[in-house]
């Protein structure tokens, strides 16, 4: 285009100059100039035939491997290299490199899907849907940062989303294990009062689904049908990957709002117990909201299908799974690749374990004896303190290192407090001994809250003293006083029992009595008397003659 421009440009300044002068100035073909001259705009290049591919006569065979992967399974479809070892093993087809069977395959693969889909006359889109009160849920895990504790921590948003008047239930877990998705359900399903009475829309998730076949078809855990049969649900597996997520699109999104609107910044809590208890408030208060498109609140069409679900199954449904690990010379059980601590007198025997959404306990013929949190990564371990003090006693030695004793100092059950006697027992004692001591106050955290403990060495470091019995004392003089300050039933124990608190008047000389009436002219009616009851003293003996009688009674088969 340039060119074009500076020839034309010199033939209009001057109209004498020369097809040759101009074709020798601009070093071009004298054809050039001329056309030039003729059109502003250069013709268009005639583009030589495309050079035939060396792949050409396999496109017919290829073609044929890719139309049989339409009806396929999805991980039993052809591969370029599998396309290319057929054509040499198959159709003895070697002229072509890898690469070219690679560029024709990626080229013509999406050709044949759309050829394929364009034969079926119907287009991909999502059609709006009406859904009936009380008859339909979403349920979905997303995930999530919390602080536990102060530390960072990667945890599952559970939600479950009734698709009718959009209320939802979140709760937050450690893990998307079976047992944080069931003990999500229950916890839903209790919160709402009710099941619902069609279904519940899923995705193929790994606790749920054991195996993926065609269609809408799924292998279901034992467990998961068995708690779908135990609460009288059905459920529907959306189509798997992207293409199913519209199927659930409401909870799909709900996940992600509640974690920009309530955890953000990440939250700081001190159990994830703390954290759930915040999330059924804020699900209370959402209830006020009003959902995109809808003209009255989420809880105003809620109170519409509440009625209307299913009802809960009268006991509850335990959703831990129950291991019998056999305790090692470490007071220590393995479940599932993650280690726990039990008191060290259940060494080398079974315990029976039941491990929960974001818990685990341990017991002995019914008795719970330990409770951990449960961890998620593989070879993490809880141990508690408490459950090593017996060995201690023989080994203080280990007490330093041992991870207990940092378990204890990271979740704030041995304070500054507790350092500052083993400080000073071990300078008036010797490192052994006073770790001794040291192990002695800590027996004492059984039998007395940790409050009162505290107190006691508290006591026992101001009057410069290290005995676990001062110790001991001091506790229970802290817990006698705690005591003698509380009245015997708070207004929590009255709300529990149904009992109205009353204030009493207090009761002096002074003070009237209710059975006499005080005339205005200052004397005394006696309005009512209550029956007097006779004194010990004055009561008649009761008659012992029924008593003589048992006396004189002669067993059977015996003679006068």
């Amino acid at each position: 285009m340039e060119l074009f421009a500076r020839i034309r440009r010199d033939r209009r300044l001057d109209p004498d100059v020369s097809v040759r002068t101009l074709a020798e100035r601009y070093r071009v073909h004298r054809r050039a100039v001329r056309e030039a001259l003729e059109s502003a705009v250069p013709k268009e290049r005639k583009k030589p035939p495309p050079r035939r591919s060396v792949l050409e006569p396999a496109h017919g065979w290829i073609d044929e491997m890719l139309r049989e992967d339409l009806a396929a399974p999805r991980k039993q479809k052809h591969t370029t290299i599998r396309i290319y070892r057929r054509l040499i093993s198959e159709y003895g087809f070697d002229q072509a490199g890898k690469t070219v069977v690679y560029e024709y395959v990626a080229r013509r693969r999406p050709e044949i899907i759309a050829e394929a889909k364009a034969g079926h006359a119907h287009l991909e889109g999502m059609v709006p849907q009406q859904h009936q009160p009380g008859e339909e849920a979403e349920v979905d895990f997303a995930d999530v940062w919390v602080r536990i504790n102060g530390e960072a921590t990667r945890c599952h948003l559970f939600t479950l989303r009734l698709s009718y008047s959009g209320k939802a239930i979140h709760r937050v877990f450690k893990s998307e294990a079976l047992e944080a998705f069931m003990q999500g359900h229950v916890e839903a399903f209790a919160a709402l009062g009710g099941v619902p009475t069609r279904h519940i829309r899923y995705d193929n998730l790994k606790p749920a689904v054991s195996r993926v076949c065609f269609g809408r078809e799924r292998v279901e855990s034992e467990r998961w049908a068995q708690f779908r049969s135990f609460y009288g649900f059905d459920a529907f597996y959306c189509i798997p990957g992207q293409e199913g997520a519209h199927e659930k699109g409401g909870v799909e999104q709900e996940g992600g709002r509640f974690r920009r609107n309530h955890l953000v910044p990440v939250l700081d809590v001190a159990s994830l117990d703390e954290l759930n208890e915040r999330c059924a408030r804020i699900d209370l208060d959402e209830e006020d909201r009003v959902i995109h498109g809808q003209r009255v609140t989420v809880g105003f069409k809620f109170r519409e299908e509440v009625d209307l679900f299913a009802p809960l199954p009268v006991d509850d449904y335990d959703c831990g799974a129950v291991f019998t690990p056999k305790v090692g010379r470490d007071s220590r059980i393995t479940v599932r690749q993650c280690l726990y601590s039990v008191p060290a007198r259940f060494i080398g025997r079974r315990v029976r374990v039941s491990l929960r959404a974001n818990d685990l306990l341990v017991f002995d013929r019914g008795k719970l004896i330990a409770r951990h949190p449960r961890m998620t990564q593989r070879g993490a371990s809880h141990d508690n303190l408490d459950h090593y003090l017996e060995i201690l006693l023989g080994k203080p030695g280990a007490l330093p290192g041992s991870t207990a004793l940092a378990t204890a100092r990271a979740e704030g059950m041995f304070t500054t407090v507790h350092d500052a006697f083993w400080n000073a027992a071990r300078e008036a004692h010797g490192d052994r001994d006073g770790t001794r001591l040291l192990i002695q106050v800590l027996l004492l955290h059984r039998q007395l809250a940790a409050e009162f403990v505290i107190a006691g060495i508290t006591t026992a470091l101001d009057v410069g003293g290290t005995s676990p019995d001062l110790v001991a004392v001091e506790a229970r003089k802290a817990e006698k006083a705690h005591r003698d300050t509380q009245p015997l039933l708070d207004d929590a124990d009255c709300a529990e029992l149904g009992i109205e608190t009353i204030v009493m008047p207090a009761i002096t000389d002074d003070t009237p009595d209710p059975r006499i009436r005080v005339t205005p002219a200052g004397g005394a009616d006696v309005i009512t008397l209550h029956p007097r009851v006779p004194a010990l003293t004055e009561r008649p003996l009761p008659p012992l003659d029924i008593y003589d009688q048992l006396l004189t009674r002669r067993r059977k088969g015996t003679s006068a």
